[in-house]
């Protein structure tokens, strides 16, 4: 990948930034600008230099409204708001535009051709620039128009953050300091077997959380009562026998209207597991302790009914510790903003399910793209 830091004489070229400004909104309010302010280094260089920025941006799965996250961006920056993606009205706002100004077009997914990769729509936004920027890691597993066709229209280049993103999260896989931990959680056990895999061949221990462990549990003929499960087994048998797969001792559970903690062997048949329990988090923090690498994806328990507790006790072990930590996924990300934590670890990720597919694949069809 070309890196933007290498861009010379940028003053008066239009430059088309891919970013992903896919925020949380709930009643027209942004709940977190976590992803806009990792965006902002790449803007500020562009404007510093003199370009004229464009920024391009999806939101929501049905063609929701910018609206709310230009007025987030704006207590950051200036940025006009365009209520379109193509056509005149673009076109002509582009024209007006003064060197170090910057505009964001309307939601991409207005247009059906974002993500039917289709050719057409991307010559048409390729018109609108010279340079083309990938600055949104989180959307760059996806095989959309403005991710992987953009790159082949315009001279293109590597946002900051991606950059940043790729070193990092490279360093889970390319010569990793040891001992190293990697901690996995969520659901969708089917999607994460290659994870898991890969993982207890090149990590020293994998602690398997969420409802991931489920999974490992219930193979292990634990009764895990009413608990989220995958139906696919995938090599699941072969993964218990690895002394490194280390899962949960004890869970809590939510038993009735009351969260409950219990032993493994404890769990009713009405009962649902929401998060890890005490022991489990201390027989943890032994392996944190010992690390000199931790790697984290996904959450622990099951936030929306109370489950959060064993991921920020983990996540405060962690950030007070000494190993060097990587920590990624949407959920995980938004209770480190909320603890405020972000500057205890050494690098937090933009990315949830590109995270883990650059992790357990080594690249993205948005860096591919770029090469």
């Amino acid at each position: 990948m070309r890196s933007i830091k290498e861009l010379q004489n940028l003053k008066g070229k239009k430059v088309l930034v891919r970013v992903d400004f896919n925020l949380p909104i709930e009643n027209g309010i942004v709940l977190g600008d976590f992803r806009v302010q990792k965006t902002l280094p790449t803007i500020e260089f562009l404007v510093q230099g003199g370009a004229k920025v464009i920024l391009i941006t999806h939101l929501g799965k049905n063609a929701d409204t910018l609206a709310p996250v230009a007025e987030v961006l704006n207590k950051f920056i200036q940025v006009k708001f365009i209520d379109e993606v193509l056509g005149e009205k673009v076109k002509e706002a582009i024209s007006k535009m003064n060197d170090g100004e910057v505009v964001m077009l309307q939601n991409l997914r207005k247009e059906k051709g974002e993500q039917a990769c289709d050719e057409d729509f991307a010559k048409n936004l390729a018109k609108l620039a010279d340079i083309y920027v990938n600055e949104a890691f989180p959307v760059s597993h996806r095989e959309d128009a403005s991710i992987v066709l953009l790159p082949k229209l315009l001279e293109s280049y590597a946002g900051i953050q991606l950059e940043n993103e790729v070193e990092n999260l490279s360093a889970g896989f390319k010569n990793p300091e040891r001992p190293f931990l990697f901690i996995l959680g969520g659901a969708k056990f089917s999607t994460k077997v290659p994870l898991i895999e890969k993982y207890l061949e090149l990590a020293d221990n994998v602690f398997i959380g969420g409802a991931l462990a489920n999974n490992f549990l219930k193979a292990r003929g634990v009764n895990i009562g009413n608990s989220l499960t995958d139906e696919t087994d995938s090599g699941i048998e072969e993964m218990l026998k690895n002394e490194k797969l280390i899962v949960p001792r004890d869970v809590v559970t939510q038993s009735g209207d009351k969260l409950v903690g219990k032993g493994i062997n404890e769990i009713e048949p009405t009962d649902i597991i929401v998060d890890i329990g005490e022991e489990t988090i201390k027989n943890l923090e032994s392996y944190i302790q010992n690390a000199k690498l931790i790697l984290w994806n996904g959450p622990l328990g099951k936030y929306e009914v109370g489950g959060e507790k064993g991921t920020k006790k983990i996540l405060k072990i962690i950030a007070d510790s000494k190993a060097k930590s990587i920590i990624g996924g949407g959920d995980t990300v938004a209770v480190i903003s909320q603890m405020g934590i972000e500057g205890d670890f050494s690098f937090v990720s933009t990315g949830g399910g590109a995270t883990l597919e650059f992790l357990a694949t080594g690249t993205l069809p948005g860096i591919k793209a770029l090469g």
